[in-house]
């Protein structure tokens, strides 16, 4: 019960790694506030929790003041908020190459899967600074390490949140708050579906995680794990990093043709 106590947000909670996560840190103790766009699947995770513990609400995190309205409501309801788990990403579905890029797909997916992150981070991290304490635990991917695990705008989008993490902990670290990110591998979630989908289509389901040490894809669950280690006192001297997730994927050499 290592959030016994404490308030957390997890935004993209309606489904995958973010429900997972909310899951999981509400198993330990935590009254979650769950943030999704899709607010009849958040509607659903919040009715298997107790209605004391839960605040949920359908949000765009791409749009900053619907978010900064979100964070004063739950300061209201909760009161100081501990941990905040930027989740909410989308893929796009865009895998052209560089010189067949749509620009409006890269601001869709920027405004996502980064600036979300930055609006949730900041009006967040305010209340933090005023008590002097807080975690901050981001989703990034593997994608953002090395190519070869995502399109260029969604890889470019989780390599600016792994650098944002860490520049973000160094603004905030004087405060006593810690920021950190995961960066999953291959997990089997909706917005990894196509992935699947494709590769059985295509005779590879064998193929699937073949590239990762542990030769499988990864549970959201496992995934959740590592965030509420990261947000918990366990980790208490760690902030400012990228934890991979991911079977061991980024500590082998991925070739070119290998990836489904």
């Amino acid at each position: 019960m290592r959030f016994n106590d404490k308030v957390a947000i997890v935004t993209g909670a309606a489904s995958g790694i973010g429900r997972a996560s909310a899951q999981r840190l509400y198993r330990e103790g935590a009254s979650v506030a769950l943030i999704d766009r899709d607010a009849q699947a958040l509607a659903d995770v919040a009715g298997t929790m107790d209605a004391a513990r839960v605040w949920h609400r359908g949000v765009d995190v791409a749009n900053e003041d619907d978010v900064a309205a979100c964070v004063d409501e739950i300061e209201r309801r909760f009161g100081a908020i501990d941990v905040l788990c930027n989740n909410a990403g989308i893929a796009g579905g865009d895998y052209s190459i560089i010189a067949e890029t749509q620009t409006d797909v890269w601001t869709k997916i920027i405004a996502v899967n980064l600036m979300g992150v930055v609006h949730f981070t900041k009006w967040v991290s305010r209340g933090m600074i005023e008590r002097q304490r807080g975690a901050i635990v981001n989703t990034a991917s593997v994608a953002g390490v090395r190519s070869g695990a995502g399109g260029n705008a969604y890889s470019a989008s989780k390599a600016a949140v792994i650098n944002l993490t860490m520049t973000s902990a160094c603004d905030l670290g004087q405060w006593g708050i810690r920021v950190n990110a995961v960066c999953p591998g291959l997990i089997e979630t909706g917005m990894t579906a196509p992935v699947f989908a494709r590769a059985k289509a295509l005779g590879k389901e064998d193929k699937l995680g073949s590239r990762c040490e542990l030769r499988r894809a990864g549970r959201p669950e496992e995934v959740a794990a590592a965030i509420a280690f990261l947000a918990s006192d366990d980790a208490s001297y760690i902030t400012g990093q990228a934890l991979p997730v991911d079977g061991g994927n980024t500590a082998s050499l991925n070739l070119p043709g290998m990836k489904v």
